[in-house]
C-alpha cells in the first residue's frame, strides 16, 4: 500500500510539473508566434480604420531597376545589394524646370535672374539693379554642383531624379505653363514635361503638376489646362494619382496664388453645380489651393477646393508659412473635410534677386531650420508633406546639391562643414520617420 501511495505522489508530481511547465512556455509566446495581444475582435477593427484613411496610391507601379520586393500605396520599397530603401509618395516636392544655359539653350535663363526693384521708389533707388551675369554671377545665393544647369540636359534630369530618389520623395510637383507661356523672367518648356515624365518613371517617381498663374489665367482657362494635361499625360506611369475621401482615384494638383481668382470663379469649376464644372467627369481631380492669408481659409472652402497647401518656406512671412499657425488650419480643414499639406523648407534667402528683402531670410543653421520645420508639419499629422523645394535656387530653398564657391565678385554660401547631400539625407530621414509616425496614428 506504501509502494502505491509513493508511485501515486510520483506521478501527480510529474503531472503537476508538466502542466506548470506548458503553462510558462504559453507565457513566453509572443504575438508573432500566433497568439495576438488584441482583445477577441480587436484585429478586424484596427484593419477597418487603415481602409478609412486617405492615402496616395500610384498608378501602375512599374519600377526601377533594383527589384522592389514589396510595393504599397504609399511607398515602393527598394534592394540593393547592401541595403534596403524606400520612397514615400506622401512626401512631394517643389521642382522647377525654368533653367537654361548656352551649351543646350543658346543662352543662360534664369540664372541670369533680373535684381527686382521694391515696389518702394525710395527703398528700390538704395539697392543695386540690373541682371546676373552666370557661370561666375548666378541668381542664386548658392552654388549648383552641376553648375548652372540646363533644364534640357538629359544628364541633368537623370542626376535630379537620382537625387530625389536618394531623399526619398515620392512625387515631383512641376512648376506648369501651359504651352507658348512662360513667367516673366523665362521661356516655355512645356516641351520639356514628357521627358521629366519619363526621367522620373525610371525611377519610380511620379509627377504632380503645379499650376502657376500666369497672365490670363481664370476659371475657364484652367478648365482647358487640367483637360489638357490629363489628356496628354494621364496615361504615362509616372502621372500621379490620389485616393480621395471617397475612395476614388483621381489627379493631384496644386494652384499657385489661386487667391488671384475670386471664390465665385473658382466655384464655377470646382462645385458640382458649377457653370463648367470638373466634378463627375474624366477631369475630374484633388485641388489643392495656396493658403497666404488666413481669411483665404474660407475662401477656399467657398471656391470648392479639396484642400490647401503653404509652399512657403520662411517661417513667419505669412499666416500659411507661420508653424504656429499650422495646427489652427489642419482644425480647420478636419472641420470641413479638406486636406491640409504644410511646406517644409530648409531655408529662404531671396536676396539674390530680391536684394531689398534680407528680413525674410532664414539661416539653415547647418540643417537645424529644415529639422524644425519638418517636426512641425509632422506634429499636425497631415496626409501629405510637401518639400519646398528640390531647386528653387532663387529663394535659397533648394535641398538639390550645392558646393562652395568663390569668384571675383561673389561668395557663395554653401553646405559646409557637411557634404553636397545634406538635405537629400534629412529629407530621406524625415520621410522615414514620417512614415512610421503614420502607422502609429491609425493604432
Amino acid at each position: 500500500m506504501t509502494r502505491l501511495r509513493k508511485k501515486a505522489f510520483i506521478a501527480l508530481f510529474l503531472f503537476t510539473l508538466f502542466i506548470f511547465g506548458t503553462m510558462m512556455g504559453l507565457r513566453t509566446l509572443k504575438p508573432s508566434d500566433g497568439f495576438s495581444d488584441l482583445a477577441p475582435g480587436m484585429g478586424e477593427f484596427v484593419g477597418e480604420r487603415g481602409g478609412d484613411r486617405r492615402r496616395p496610391v500610384s498608378n501602375d507601379m512599374v519600377v526601377s531597376p533594383g527589384q522592389p520586393h514589396l510595393a504599397s500605396d504609399t511607398k515602393v520599397v527598394f534592394t540593393k545589394s547592401d541595403r534596403d530603401y524606400s520612397i514615400f509618395y506622401d512626401v512631394q516636392i517643389f521642382y522647377y524646370l525654368w533653367y537654361g544655359n548656352p551649351q543646350m539653350d543658346g543662352k543662360y535663363i534664369h540664372w541670369e535672374h533680373v535684381l527686382v526693384p521694391h515696389w518702394d521708389p525710395k527703398i528700390a533707388a538704395s539697392h543695386a539693379k540690373g541682371r546676373h551675369t552666370p557661370p561666375e554671377d548666378i541668381a542664386s545665393s548658392f552654388y549648383p554642383e552641376l553648375g548652372p544647369y540646363s533644364s534640357r540636359d538629359p544628364t541633368v534630369l537623370e542626376s535630379h531624379m537620382s537625387q530625389i530618389e536618394a531623399a526619398a520623395a515620392g512625387v515631383l510637383v512641376l512648376s506648369w505653363y501651359p504651352p507658348g507661356i512662360a513667367d516673366n523672367h523665362g521661356e516655355p518648356c512645356e516641351d520639356l514635361v514628357p521627358a521629366v515624365m519619363d526621367a522620373a518613371h525610371r525611377h519610380s517617381i511620379k509627377v504632380a503638376f503645379h499650376i502657376q498663374p500666369y497672365k490670363g489665367r481664370t476659371d475657364l482657362s484652367m478648365y482647358d489646362n487640367i483637360k489638357y494635361i490629363i489628356d496628354k499625360y494621364g496615361n504615362h506611369g509616372a502621372f500621379y494619382r490620389f485616393r480621395s475621401t471617397t475612395g476614388r482615384i483621381l489627379p493631384l494638383f496644386y494652384v499657385y496664388d489661386s487667391y488671384l481668382t475670386p471664390p465665385d470663379a473658382w466655384a464655377e469649376l470646382l462645385h458640382p453645380a458649377g457653370a463648367h464644372t470638373l466634378r463627375g467627369t474624366p477631369y475630374d481631380g484633388v485641388f489643392l489651393a495656396l493658403v497666404v492669408e488666413e481669411r483665404h481659409k474660407h475662401d477656399i472652402l467657398a471656391g470648392g477646393f479639396d484642400g490647401m497647401y503653404t509652399y512657403f518656406a520662411s517661417n513667419g512671412f505669412s499666416f500659411g508659412s507661420s508653424h504656429q499657425n499650422w495646427k489652427a488650419v489642419k482644425d480647420f480643414c478636419d472641420g470641413n473635410n479638406l486636406l491640409f499639406v504644410p511646406s517644409a523648407g530648409p531655408g529662404y534667402v531671396d536676396t539674390a534677386v530680391r536684394p531689398w528683402n534680407n528680413h525674410n531670410t532664414r539661416n539653415r543653421v547647418n540643417g537645424r531650420y529644415y529639422e524644425t520645420s519638418l517636426q512641425a508639419a509632422l506634429s499636425v499629422r497631415p496626409e501629405i508633406v510637401t518639400i519646398t523645394s528640390f531647386n528653387e535656387w532663387h529663394e535659397g530653398t533648394q535641398i538639390e546639391k550645392a558646393v562652395p564657391r568663390k569668384t571675383v565678385t561673389r561668395l557663395y554660401l554653401d553646405y559646409q562643414p557637411h557634404r553636397s547631400d545634406l538635405y537629400l539625407e534629412l529629407t530621406r530621414k524625415w520621410a522615414e520617420h514620417f512614415n512610421k509616425e503614420k502607422d502609429k496614428w491609425l493604432m
